[in-house]
């Protein structure tokens, strides 16, 4: 490592903590730089508050409140799909942490007055009372505040990102030229194949978002329909398509918490993106509830993004304070092995990390596509937000840092007969 002297440049303090240098431009509002002059992608340090920033906040926390704020720029990339920085960060740029003698060198050279945090980003989202009453996590109030943050932007926000499928989940792709909706509709109808959904069977769709999978199981399947969601926005735009699709007779979304719905003797269950925002610990009631509301015989599909193992750890500090607050991951065979504890026959699971990098990879797309009126429509802080947060979480699935798993299980009748075939249509 090379030896700090009294004053050290926000370059030199950078190159100090990576171990193989920098693949972009690096320039600061000192007049330092690092990494190669030639290099399409340059990071600019603007202001001393975004160096407070960076050496206040854990992780890449730092970083990201810095470009919310503006105080550091970017420039080579689009912001609303800053893929080839992403694949960069993740792939190439590699921080060790300093020796405690090295670190106070460091904070020394830049000057102690840094170590003043600045206020946070308005955008970010980190309730008071969480670290000291961590027991409400999951509570129904908030749980509707944490999905309130996520998913009540803006109706006309995720159109343009999403596009008329209004899907936020991954597609599951037939081949590598086919269109995101061809890819959704192909995932809506692989559930319904895999729940085995007949005319006149009811379905509950815990999660469900703007109602894509309550809308297609009505009319392709002629099944009745109840979806569930935590978003009144979505529960608005859902009702509203409902009707616009003459589905009002199959199809309903109500805005309610699903561990509220009153019915009971569903046929099949759908839970598309659901198990991310309700917390490992609460599987056992989770799955349990979901036992209770089916039938026997009845089935239960449940999709989720995963870890590649099962050591619980957190999501980090940008998606819990800027995407998903109080979101939990975890690998399938915790997920598994809890819903067979639960009482649920598991009958078939798998992996579809691939889809979702490309599902995301055409999300990014559309953001760019529609660059100018997202940010007229949310501000151009929340904007950069979520294109940092797409292409992030695409090289993440392209890593196998992150899964979508497909769990497919059974409630038994008293006989134990779960009523499945030797040979199931969607695996022919």
């Amino acid at each position: 490592m090379t030896t700090l002297e009294t004053r050290v440049s926000i370059a030199e303090a950078l190159t100090a903590v990576t171990q193989d240098g920098l693949p972009f431009r690096f320039t600061a509002y000192d007049g330092s730089a690092a990494g190669p002059e030639d290099s399409q992608i340059h990071m600019h340090l603007a202001s001393e508050r975004g160096l407070s920033y960076v050496l206040t906040a854990p992780g890449d926390l730092g970083l990201v409140r810095a470009y919310v704020m503006g105080d550091l720029e970017i420039t080579g990339v689009h912001p609303g799909n800053p893929y080839g920085l992403m694949q960069m960060m993740l792939n190439q740029v590699h921080f060790h942490r300093p020796t405690p003698a090295e670190a106070l060198r460091i904070v020394r050279g830049l000057g102690w007055s840094h170590l003043k945090p600045p206020p946070p980003p308005p955008q970010e989202h980190l309730p008071k009372w969480r670290r000291t009453f961590e027991g409400l996590r999951h509570s129904r109030t908030r749980d509707r505040a944490a999905i309130h943050h996520h998913y009540d932007v803006s109706n006309r926000f995720y159109e343009w990102i999403l596009g008329p499928s209004m899907t936020y989940t991954c597609a599951v792709y037939p081949s590598l030229d086919a269109t995101l909706e061809q890819a959704q509709a192909e995932k809506y109808d692989l559930v319904a194949r895999k729940l085995d959904l007949r005319p006149g069977q009811r379905l509950l769709d815990v999660g469900c978002g703007w109602g894509g999978m309550v809308r297609h199981a009505a009319r392709e399947y002629g099944v009745r329909a109840l979806g569930v969601t935590l978003s009144s926005a979505q529960a608005e735009w859902a009702t509203e398509a409902i009707e616009r699709d003459g589905l009002t007779d199959r199809a309903e979304v109500r805005f309610l918490d699903y561990r509220d719905v009153p019915e009971w003797d569903f046929d099949a269950i759908s839970s598309i993106g659901l198990t991310e925002h309700i917390g490992v610990r609460n599987y056992p009631s989770y799955f349990g509830f979901l036992l209770d509301r089916l039938k026997p015989g009845g089935r239960l599909l449940n999709h989720s993004i995963t870890r590649p193992d099962n050591r619980y750890r957190s999501t980090g500090a940008f998606i819990d304070r800027y995407i998903f607050p109080d979101g939990e991951l975890i690998g399938s065979g915790r997920i598994i092995a809890e819903a067979q504890d639960a009482g649920f026959e598991v009958r078939h699971e798998e992996n579809l990390r691939e889809h979702y990098a490309l599902t995301l990879a055409a999300w990014s797309d559309n953001l760019e596509a529609h660059w100018d009126e997202a940010v007229a429509e949310v501000g151009y802080p929340t904007a950069k937000i979520w294109g940092l947060y797409l292409a992030a979480c695409r090289v993440g699935f392209e890593r196998n840092n992150t899964q979508l798993h497909q769990i497919l299980a059974v409630k038994l009748d008293p006989n134990s007969n779960a009523h499945f075939p030797l040979r199931p249509t969607w695996l022919s």
